[in-house]
């Protein structure tokens, strides 16, 4: 359990006359209310680190404070609560209490003990009372009376208090140690699940499908089951280490210390991250999805490829069944870079439209991407072209010696388009090969891939034979 530095010089004797006192101690409540300032920095992965600043009314000496309004998914563990104005604290235990308030529940904690069942009379109205104890709740209620036993519930269920752990809200119970009485301000800690973000990108394809305005929005879902008024708001982009579903505190508290700079969602270096800082407050409701806008860039070049794409398996043995036509899909690629681009992109999804004949944008397809750094290319895939086939055979296939093997193929690409297009077709050949004969040069990028880019003619075929040597 995080615990202020001043704690370790505190004996054991002092902790345990403490925790007695605290028991003794009334309960102060902090509510929302009592916030002065708020922050929220967000991580990808349903993580977020939460500090906010409060001013709480402290005794002198033991204190009990109820800190309500925190995240139903907080982590315990990783709460802190600090003094930052007037006198120290002395942290000694904390407990959160988030089994909340329900007819249920309440029923279940009042097992073993005495309730009251009212009745109500169907037609005087005249009201009765008779004590019962809860002897259990599981799949119905079972009452014993002074004279019987009942299942059910035949009336209203008065009870004498809520027992103390059972909350309407989360809440964060601090027994502490304050060396001053008064207000003071008190910073509270802790990482939290139910806040995430991603980012999500809306792309318009011009009618040429050679550029394309970009506009990047970051999506924000809190589902922690507590809100965050006025908030200074903090995104980090990145793939963080993690261990056993906590993050490194060196990186938390990196992130904890950055500031936020002036520009609407600006960005600065985090470690091996990157930092988006909103500069001014934001309110994050609970159960609530809020859009913030990232970055905007017009007019961008873009490359559009059709890429017809074999397995290497084919390469391993004779095969019968390759005569059937294939998918030729359909990418668009950029470099981010220049206008309004040349920033790191968070990773999240791009959805790509274009607008018809009438102006209506219409919806063509969308794609992951990764983390993506400055002057990197963004490559979507979009989907499978209609009019573009790619249909391929084995011509031959023959053993030469042991583990060598050549085979002979032909890949016919067919366009039905109006406008001549360009395939990449890439064969990631299996073994160390050799090409033997090709009817047009081939490109070797990698070890295992061959490439060429074939021509086809508007409303006609191309057909692109090769004979290939493999060993295993």
């Amino acid at each position: 359990m995080p615990r202020h530095p001043m704690q370790h010089a505190a004996t054991l004797a002092a902790i345990a006359a403490c925790s007695i006192a605290g028991a003794n101690t009334t309960e102060k409540v902090s509510r929302a209310e009592d916030r002065e300032a708020v922050a929220v920095t967000i991580y990808n992965d349903s993580l977020a680190l939460v500090k906010e600043t409060r001013q709480i009314a402290f005794d002198k000496g033991a204190n009990a404070i109820a800190l309500r309004d925190v995240s139903a998914k907080m982590r315990p563990e990783t709460a802190s609560l600090r003094a930052v104005s007037g006198g120290s604290l002395r942290l000694m235990e904390q407990n959160f209490d988030f089994d909340l308030l329900t007819p249920q529940k309440l029923l279940d904690k009042y097992v073993g003990r005495s309730v009251t069942v009212i009745k109500t009379h169907p037609t005087t109205g005249a009201e009765t009372r008779e004590q019962a104890e809860v002897l259990a709740t599981n799949g119905g209620v079972v009452l014993k009376y002074a004279d019987r036993i009942e299942t059910g519930v035949p009336g209203r269920i008065a009870y004498g208090a809520i027992p103390a752990n059972l909350r309407d809200r989360p809440t964060l119970v601090v027994q502490l140690d304050s060396a001053n009485a008064g207000r003071q301000a008190a910073e509270l800690s802790y990482l939290t699940g139910g806040l995430s973000w991603r980012a999500d990108y809306v792309a318009e394809l011009s009618g040429d499908e050679s550029r394309l305005d970009l506009a990047g929005w970051v999506t924000l879902t809190n589902q922690s089951g507590a809100s965050y008024e006025k908030a200074r708001l903090q995104l980090v982009a990145g793939d963080v280490n993690r261990v056993r579903d906590e993050l490194r505190t060196k990186e938390f508290a990196m992130a904890a210390r950055a500031a936020a700079p002036a520009a609407d969602m600006a960005r600065e270096q985090l470690f091996e991250y990157h930092l988006y800082s909103l500069n001014r407050p934001t309110t994050i409701l609970d159960n609530q999805t809020k859009q913030v806008a990232l970055l905007a860039a017009a007019a961008v070049p873009v490359r559009k490829e059709y890429r017809a794409e074999g397995q290497d398996w084919y390469y391993r043995g004779q095969q019968a069944d390759l005569g059937r036509a294939n998918k030729v899909a359909v990418f668009v690629e950029f470099d981010n870079k220049g206008g309004g681009l040349g920033q790191p992109l968070p990773k999240g999804i791009v959805r790509v439209y274009k607008k018809d004949s009438r102006g209506n944008a219409l919806f063509i397809g969308e794609d992951r991407i990764d983390h993506t750094a400055k002057n990197d290319v963004v490559r979507l895939k979009l989907g499978d072209a209609f009019d573009v086939k790619a249909t391929r055979k084995q011509t031959s296939f023959r053993k030469l010696g042991n583990n060598v093997y050549e085979s002979a193929y032909s890949i016919e690409l067919s366009n039905a388009k109006d406008s001549a297009v360009t395939v990449k077709v890439v064969e990631p050949v299996a073994g160390d090969w050799e090409m033997v004969s090709e009817s047009q040069r081939h490109t070797k990028p990698e070890a295992r891939s061959a490439v060429w880019l074939v021509d086809v003619p508007a409303d006609g075929k191309t057909t692109l034979s090769y004979t290939v040597r493999t060993r295993f």
